[in-house]
């Protein structure tokens, strides 16, 4: 009895897709009749990742060459071709399916739920971010029927795992601090930093936990460390890496530190102006944490927004670090530490609803959805529920040029950018 199949990419399918068992390729079958085994293989890696769950069922030699380790391997050395994907969280990954979205084919395929937990109802929060043909999940604010009272959220400290070529998720070592909110970054190929946190509701996001533990895990070892603590409490923050020949560093940027109430009872949140950064001797891969300081003025403006970062390739060791801030965005230039204008979203989101802020393939976009509704007309129920149209708005740092593009949202309820957690995938 041969395994169950994912389903195709499509624009429409929500069903969760069936988990698939590795299995080697036999040597003995033929992939394309007439054409050497070599030859057969180079042509079907050509085929972009949207295609290949489709192809699969053509025949049993298609089924386990597009299942296996060779396909990855021939795309990345061979062909030096990669599909760029966007994988979106709705909400709780094992409540609701995450999907992938191929931009190159206008095509959405939904990926399967994470493994449930009986106690909890909700996760909120988390982060995510792919390494080779895995995609993590870690952390969060989870609600738990067991905790008391049962509408604050507790940090989680589950770590998740989901195979690209097994199509299947998996637990792996918890970090030793749970937390939700926290930056995070993929050191290298081996490790996955991540620091501050806490837990926090997400509608009523004043108050909540912070801390200032940072922890590194080792992918081969299956294991978390404990590294140098944060200068300070801090959370809801972004983390990102920078690679260079003798040191490189792990920052993190923004977020909320001290807290104060008003009158004594509203909690309103201190918001950080400032950046740290941990320098790491590549050679020993210890590190001790850099304070660089306020990145804006008193007033200049409350916190930071949405951040992302651009690798480039032809200079390594210097990124680009953008800011979605409004409709408009900055770049962060390392050596004044200060952020600098860039461009303006073309298109500006109706309602003052939020945007969607991702990088995919060495380009920002910019989402948001097109028949967006004014949460004050509460009498138009039925347009609540509609899913609506993802409008893409995509810009180009180095050509400085705007491109759009529009697709049919595959959710089944309407996209809370405010919410939702994004990460690129390159497969």
């Amino acid at each position: 009895m041969t395994e169950p199949e994912p389903p195709p990419f499509s624009s429409a399918s929500a069903s969760v897709v069936e988990v698939e068992v590795e299995v080697e390729i036999d040597e003995s079958l033929t992939l394309i009749p007439g054409l050497p085994k070599d030859v057969a293989a180079l042509i079907l890696s050509l085929i972009p990742y949207s295609h290949q769950a489709r192809l699969k069922a053509t025949c049993k030699s298609w089924r386990l060459f597009l299942s296996s380790k060779t396909l990855r391997r021939l795309r990345r050395r061979e062909l030096c071709s990669q599909s760029h994907l966007l994988c979106i969280f709705p909400q709780d990954p094992s409540l609701e399916s995450p999907f992938l979205f191929d931009r190159d084919n206008l095509a959405w395929a939904p990926l399967p739920t994470t493994p449930p937990n009986p106690h909890t109802y909700g996760l909120c929060n988390f982060t995510s971010l792919s390494i080779g043909a895995h995609l993590y999940v870690l952390g969060g604010s989870l609600f738990d029927t067991r905790s008391f009272p049962i509408d604050r959220p507790s940090p989680s400290s589950s770590t998740f795992r989901f195979d690209f070529t097994t199509h299947s998720w998996e637990s792996l070592a918890p970090m030793i601090h749970a937390r939700g909110s926290f930056a995070c970054a993929a050191g290298s190929s081996n490790h996955i930093l991540v620091a501050g946190g806490g837990s926090r509701h997400p509608v009523f996001s004043a108050a909540g936990t912070r801390m200032n533990s940072v922890e590194r895990y080792d992918i081969g070892k299956n294991e978390w460390v404990e590294l140098e603590r944060l200068p300070g409490m801090r959370a809801g923050c972004v983390g990102f890496f920078v690679e260079k020949e003798e040191k490189s560093g792990f920052w993190v940027m923004g977020g909320y530190g001290e807290e104060r109430t008003i009158g004594g009872v509203f909690p309103v949140d201190e918001y950080c102006r400032d950046a740290v950064v941990m320098q790491f001797n590549n050679s020993t891969g210890c590190g001790n944490w850099r304070e660089v300081g306020d990145m804006w003025e008193q007033g200049e403006r409350v916190r930071v927004g949405k951040i992302v970062v651009v690798e480039d390739h032809e200079r390594s060791g210097h990124p680009g670090v953008f800011m979605l801030d409004g409709n408009h965005i900055f770049r962060y230039d390392m050596a004044s530490n200060r952020w600098q204008e860039e461009s303006h979203v073309p298109k500006k989101n109706p309602h003052n609803s939020a945007f969607g802020f991702v990088v995919l393939d060495g380009e920002l976009h910019v989402l948001t959805l097109l028949n967006a509704f004014d949460p004050q007309e509460t009498r138009r129920k039925r347009h609540h529920k509609r899913a609506g149209t993802l409008y893409i708005q995509i810009y180009h740092p180095k050509k400085k040029t705007w491109r759009t593009l529009i697709t049919k949202s595959p959710f089944p309820h309407r996209l809370d950018f405010n919410t939702a957690v994004m990460c690129s995938i390159r497969l």
